[in-house]
This record gives structure tokens, C-alpha cells and sequence, in this order.
């Protein structure tokens, strides 16, 4: 018995959902040089461990506040392509400013290395961490949607705000798991100077991710039916 492409849209959404937060905590922009540092002033792990929280915390919210507006609009089922459309023209947008302008707001510089939260909240707004998820999360909630029918617009607009708190969670688990992890083999078995002789610079492909995922979602919204 073979499952049908629309059984499997969910699936690689979620999955995408968990990539991306990966992706996010392994760049160095998100914070996890920060927790390292941390570990080794006070020559202890968890420290480390401790730093992680904020971090996980700060990129939360940065999320939810990006994707939860979105968990209203889409209750306008009658509007959700155009939605779908405008979303992703903002992700492309927005992927192609960071392209062209790589530069970290000047606003970041002004936050103390020690209110963590804040930080990681700031510079996930400033990059557009919450960007890439809402193309992702509207996915999930149109497949979530049809199996929903014609149920009323508040129901609707209910399950999509717990969809945007879920695909959040999910996002920023897989961000500390990710980030986590690299610092921890830094931390304890790399050392700095892996850091310094081997830094990467992810600036340039998050731009493209983003407007990678933002093109990838326009063409499957222009492609389904009005």
C-alpha cells in the first residue's frame, strides 16, 4: 500500500521544522560561542548548560512572536492563498536585504553578553529566524486545516495558535540540541582554537536559505488551486 504525496507533506514539513532549528543552532550568530565562553570563565560545564537557557528562551519568543500574527490571518480560509503569497514574498524580501546588507544591526552591540535572553531574542528578530518558520508553519496548518473541514473560524484560529506554539517548541528544541551539541564538543574537546582557526561565516547561506525557502513556498502557493 503507498502513501500518497499529501500523506507525506506533513511529515517533511515537521521535519523541515526541526532542520532549520539544526541549522539555526549550529551558526555561530545564534549564540552557542556565548555559552562556550561562559563554561570556560567559570571553569565549570554547567555553566554552559546554564547560558543555554536564555539562549533557548530569547529564540523562543523571537519565534512566537513572528509566527503567532499568522495564527490568526490563516483563520481567513478564503484568504489563506493570498497569505501563503505574501508570506513568502516577505521571507524573499527579507532574505535578499540580509543578502546585500550582511552587517549586525548596531542595536545588537548595545546588549550586555550577560542578558543572554534578551540577545538571542534580538538577534533571532534582527536575522529573521522567524521568518523562515512561517512558510513552514502555514504549510502545517493547510494540511491541518483540510482535515479540519468546514469547522468554525475560531476553532480554526485556535488549533493554528497551538500549531504556531508547537512548531516554535519543536524549532527551538532542535536549536539547543544542535547548538548545544557543538559547544559542548568545543567546550570539552576542540577547545578555542578550533573556534578561531575554523570559524564559519553563515551569513551569506542564511540569506539564500531564506530566500530559498520563501521561493520554494511561493511556487507551491501559485502552483495549488484558487
Amino acid at each position: 500500500m503507498t502513501s500518497s504525496g499529501a500523506d507525506w507533506t506533513p511529515v517533511g514539513l515537521w521535519l523541515t521544522v526541526i532542520a532549520s532549528g539544526l541549522y539555526h543552532g549550529v551558526n555561530p550568530g545564534m549564540g552557542w560561542p556565548l555559552a562556550v565562553s561562559a563554561g570556560l570563565m567559570e571553569r565549570n560545564s554547567c555553566a554552559l548548560v546554564k547560558a543555554f537557557w536564555p539562549l533557548t528562551v530569547g529564540h523562543l519568543l523571537a519565534m512566537l512572536l513572528v509566527i503567532l500574527p499568522f495564527g490568526l490571518l490563516v483563520a481567513l480560509a478564503e484568504r489563506q492563498r493570498q497569505i501563503q503569497i505574501g508570506a513568502s514574498l516577505l521571507v524573499i524580501g527579507f532574505g535578499g536585504f540580509r543578502f546585500l546588507n550582511r552587517r549586525h544591526p548596531r542595536a545588537l552591540a548595545q546588549i550586555r553578553p550577560s542578558h543572554l535572553g534578551l540577545w538571542s531574542f534580538a538577534v533571532a528578530i534582527a536575522h529573521g529566524a522567524g521568518l523562515m518558520l512561517v512558510p513552514i508553519y502555514l504549510g502545517l496548518c493547510q494540511a491541518a486545516d483540510l482535515n479540519r473541514g468546514h469547522a468554525a473560524a475560531g476553532i480554526i484560529a485556535h488549533a493554528n495558535f497551538g500549531m504556531a506554539i508547537l512548531v516554535s517548541i519543536v524549532h527551538s528544541v532542535a536549536m539547543i540540541g544542535g547548538g548545544g551539541f557543538l559547544a559542548w564538543l568545543v567546550y570539552r574537546y576542540l577547545g578555542l582554537r578550533f573556534v578561531s582557526q575554523s570559524w564559519f561565516n553563515l551569513d551569506a547561506p542564511w540569506a539564500f536559505s531564506l530566500i530559498l525557502v520563501g521561493a520554494v513556498s511561493l511556487s507551491i502557493s501559485l502552483a495549488s488551486q484558487p
